[in-house]
Order: C-alpha cells, then structure tokens, then sequence
C-alpha cells in the first residue's frame, strides 16, 4: 500500500508536495478551511504571512510572480464572500 503525500508546500518552489500544481492546491485550501472554520481572520493572517515568504522565495529564484497574481494565490480565495479583499475591492455574493 502506498501512502500519498501530504497537499503541503515545498519552498522554495511553492508547488504542492502532494500533487506538485501551485501551492496551496485544491486539497491544501480545503483542509485549511476545514482547519480554520471557526476563525477566519487567523487564516487570513496565516497565508499573508506564507504569501510575504513565497513573494521573497519566488524573487530569489526569479520566477517573477506579480503580487497581485501572489494575492489571488494565497488570500483571495480564502476571503469570505461579500468581504473586502486586502486589495479593497469586493467579492460578489452568491446568488
């Protein structure tokens, strides 16, 4: 039996140790949501805090991955619906 890796980030590189696409894959942001479910404001400051430390990691290996797209990456999706993003600008409720 093999056992499948954990959907974590490998640094430098940001890419999902699991299933090797962008960190934090599809796996990686549910188990986060399902983490932080009864605080979001934590989870928000969790992956500003990993987004500065690939921002910094990414430069270094001149990927040269805008802010804005590193944002999107790590924070926009996390951000609850109808709440402004750090950016300042909305996300559409659900209909």
């Amino acid at each position: 039996m093999t056992r499948s890796r954990a959907h974590l980030p490998s640094r430098p590189t940001w890419r999902c140790q699991g299933c090797g696409i962008a960190w934090p894959c599809s796996a990686a942001k549910l188990r986060l949501l399902g983490e932080y479910r009864e605080n979001r404001p934590a989870l928000l400051v969790y992956l500003a805090t990993l987004q500065a430390e690939a921002a910094e990691q990414l430069a270094e290996l001149d990927y040269g991955t805008p802010s804005d797209r590193l944002a999107e990456r790590f924070l926009h999706w996390a951000t609850p619906r109808g709440q402004p993003h750090l950016s300042g600008t909305v996300e559409p409720e659900a209909r």
